[in-house]
Order: C-alpha cells, then sequence, then structure tokens
C-alpha cells in the first residue's frame, strides 16, 4: 500500500447462529447497505457497507479484493456472512473511487463466476465516491492546447455550412423532418432535424450519439420537437443517418496524431451542428441544450468547452472518454480504450480527453455517474466535473454499470434531465440543485 493511500479495513462479524454448508449452485444474494446513502463520503471519513446475505441461499463466505480508482489493490480478504451480516470498512485520505467485488468462495476455493452477466457481477460489487469534486488529472494539459483548438475552430469557420435538407417522413403531428448535410472539415455533418411546424422561434436541442455506428432513430428528435424543442440529432460520422457504414474501429483511426484522430473531425462536425442552429431563423437566438450518454455525453462536454459562449445546458449520462491517460496514474480508464502504453497515443489522447476542455464549459452540466461503470469510469467523470469552474450537477447512481447493462438503476438521471429540461423550456436557463453536496472532514 502506497504512502498516500491510507486504507484501514475492518471486517466486523455476527456471531453463527449454527454451521451452514455452503450449497453448490451459486446465487449471488448479498446486498450491500452503504454507511452513506448517498455513496460520498470526505477525504479521511470511514467509508463502508453492511452486507446481508438470506441464510441458507448461496455462498456465505467470501474473498473480497477493494481497489481504488478500479487498479491499485489496497486490501484483500475474507468475509463469512453465514450469520447473515457483516460489515466491510476502508478509508481513503485523498479524493478517488473506492470499489469492493466479492467472489464467493466453497470449501475455501472461489466459485468460477466467469459465466454470470454484467448484472450479476454487479450485484458482487459495491463503490463509493471520496471527494469526487476535488479530484485532479494526473497527466497535464497539453501546453498548447488551446492553440491547437483555436486553430482548428478557426479552419472549420472559413468552410461555408451550406446546407442541405431534405424532408423525411414522420409520423409524429405537428412536427416536420429532415435529414440534413452540412459541410464540415474533412468531410460533413449529418443526422435528422426536427421542427415543430407552427410558426415561431424555439429553444434549440442538440443530440450526440452513444459509440458505435447504426442508423439513426428519427423518433429522437421528433419526439422532442413535440415538446417544442428545435432538434437536431447529429450522427457521429460521416454517413447518412439511415446508414451504418462508417468504420466498426474508427476509436483507433489516426490515434497516434493529434492531426489524425478520428476524434478531431468528429469534434469539429459537432461544433459545425451549433453553428448550423445559430443560423436558423427558427431557432429563439438564445437557448442552446447538449444532450448525450455515454460518447454523446462525451462529444457534448467537448463542444460545450469549444463554445463556452454558445451553450445554455449540458444534460450527460454516464460521459465517456475521461482521463485517457488514467492507466499511467493509477486510474483505470475506459472507452475510447486507447492503448496509452505507445507514447504517441498517449500525447495525442489528450488534446481529445473531456477532462481538458472542462475548464472551458461556462454552462451549467447535469451529469449521471454510475458508480460500477468500468465503460465509462465514474472517477474520469467526477473528474471533468471538478474542472468546470461554474455550476454542476452530479447525479450519482451508486447501484448503476454503464447505461446498456443497468438502465434500470438509472431512474434518477432519466427523472431528472426531464425536470432540467421541462425548466429550461419554461424559464430558459437551468438552475443545478445545491443539494448534492460532499460532506466535509
Amino acid at each position: 500500500m502506497s504512502r498516500a493511500v491510507a486504507a484501514v479495513l475492518a471486517v466486523t462479524l455476527a456471531v453463527a447462529a449454527s454451521a451452514q454448508t455452503p450449497p453448490v449452485s451459486y446465487n449471488p444474494a448479498v446486498t450491500f447497505e452503504p454507511f452513506h446513502r448517498s455513496g460520498v463520503y470526505a477525504a479521511g471519513e470511514t467509508v463502508g457497507w453492511t452486507l446481508r446475505a438470506p441464510l441458507g441461499l448461496g455462498p456465505q463466505r467470501f474473498r473480497y479484493v477493494i481497489r481504488e480508482n478500479n487498479m491499485a489493490v489496497l486490501d484483500t480478504g475474507t468475509i463469512d456472512l453465514k450469520s447473515g451480516v457483516g460489515t466491510i470498512r476502508s478509508r481513503l485520505d485523498h479524493p478517488g473511487m473506492l470499489s469492493v467485488r466479492l467472489t464467493p468462495l466453497e470449501g475455501g476455493e472461489p466459485i468460477d463466476t466467469s459465466q454470470l452477466t454484467a448484472q450479476e457481477r454487479d450485484r458482487l460489487t459495491v463503490a463509493a465516491a471520496v471527494a469526487p469534486l476535488s479530484l485532479k488529472p494526473g497527466a497535464a494539459r497539453p501546453v498548447d492546447f488551446d492553440a491547437f483548438w483555436a486553430g482548428k475552430l478557426a479552419e472549420l469557420g472559413r468552410i461555408p455550412i451550406n446546407p442541405v435538407l431534405e424532408p423525411a417522413v414522420t409520423a409524429e403531428p405537428g412536427v416536420a423532418l429532415s435529414t440534413v448535410t452540412l459541410d464540415s472539415v474533412g468531410g460533413h455533418v449529418r443526422g435528422y432535424l426536427a421542427a415543430p411546424t407552427k410558426a415561431g422561434k424555439y429553444p434549440a436541442l442538440v443530440i450526440f450519439q452513444y459509440a458505435g455506428v447504426y442508423p439513426l432513430v428519427p423518433e429522437t428528435a421528433t419526439a422532442r420537437a413535440a415538446e417544442g424543442w428545435l432538434t437536431f440529432n447529429v450522427d457521429s460520422h460521416d454517413m447518412a443517418p439511415t446508414e451504418a457504414t462508417a468504420p466498426r474501429n474508427y476509436a483507433q483511426v489516426g490515434a497516434e496524431s493529434r492531426e489524425t484522430s478520428y476524434f478531431l473531425n468528429m469534434y469539429l462536425r459537432d461544433t459545425r451542428a451549433l453553428d448550423y442552429i445559430r443560423s436558423r431563423p427558427d431557432w429563439d437566438g438564445r437557448t442552446i441544450v447538449l444532450m448525450g450518454t455515454s460518447m454523446g455525453g462525451q462529444q457534448s462536454l467537448v463542444t460545450a468547452g469549444l463554445n463556452p459562449d454558445r451553450v445554455t445546458a449540458v444534460l450527460v449520462n454516464v460521459p465517456s472518454g475521461a482521463l485517457t491517460n488514467g492507466d499511467l496514474h493509477g486510474a483505470k480508464a475506459g472507452y475510447p480504450n486507447w492503448d496509452v502504453s505507445n507514447p504517441a497515443i498517449a500525447r495525442a489522447a489528450l488534446y481529445f480527453d473531456p477532462v481538458n476542455f472542462a475548464s472551458r464549459i461556462r454552462a451549467p452540466v447535469l451529469a449521471g455517474v454510475g458508480f460500477l461503470d468500468e465503460v465509462s469510469p465514474p472517477v474520469g467523470i467526477f473528474t471533468a466535473l471538478a474542472q468546470i469552474p461554474g455550476a454542476k450537477e452530479p447525479v450519482a447512481m451508486i447501484e448503476s454499470d454503464h447505461n446498456h447493462i443497468t438502465p434500470q438503476k438509472e431512474g434518477d438521471y432519466y427523472r431528472r434531465s426531464r425536470e432540467v429540461l421541462d425548466e429550461i423550456r419554461r424559464t430558459g436557463r437551468f438552475v443545478p440543485r445545491r443539494d448534492w453536496t460532499e460532506p466535509q472532514p
């Protein structure tokens, strides 16, 4: 254990009422009750959970591993729940994430859990955040970061938008749907635009896409337009929204250079989408909300950083891409899963990391954070939020993995994002709640 980490583990067990023979079948019936319902603790504070297991149902002895930021092992041991209850305690003296993973034992040997689903494995995992809005990135922001992006935006600005709209069919009453093509650096912006047919000026909602190569769903745009939004659903790739023709390995294309990374033109296309919205006569001239999940959240944070004076609010769920160099600095990174053991990739990645755009964001940010997420690790999301100088509201989803794995655990974000969108349409602004606060040491 490093000197920087004060990790103290105590396992408290109730006295066993009677001996139990572990069954051969496996049922991950353990439940965790956090000491803090929020899952958030101050640096140096005791972090812990009460574990409960139904008597006689499934294994009752477990091996545990406690990690910091899904990397450094802070402690290991065995916990016996044959009495039905026990506690695990730990402590971290600086900002970070703590996670505990259990492996069931039978006769002192681990039970094979390799065939479990991700949801079943999540039932044996728990995590907590320690002073998360005080996190700092391990890798320094490149000294020419601002100059690099200023040059790229200037290049984009020299290209006319040249919008081409083609009517598309929608069954949504009161909504007009079009496919859109815009000129951008190295190619085109594509997507669906949905607008209310009633004459007027409307707030704009720009939606960015999660990772993958797939046709866009028109209803994503038309449903929002029916609520009164001028909605642009932007494809992450230069392909028609009805197509799925981009390279499947796009995240790794050109990754060794900031000049060739696939994400360079993707991010510039995202800004071009804002250029277009601002040019439309049916935009209200005030409100542009960016929204996205996973890689769509990544694009939303980056676009807000590149356009600090042009964005009203940012709503992101489990945004990916943060702490791209985390593996070199004690924090396991997630998507885009760049191989930062290659120094060229490590250097280039920093120019596309949302953490390095975050200090430029002026709009208020709502962000859903899944504490069990390894695709968009919570330490990266919290680090990005910590760099935002303005208002932000994390939604701590302490039992949630990535959105496609445990969507049923992300209701708090979905409800809150709905409230925020309604608030913006009514008032033109989003004021983050102040009741999400970190406990003080």
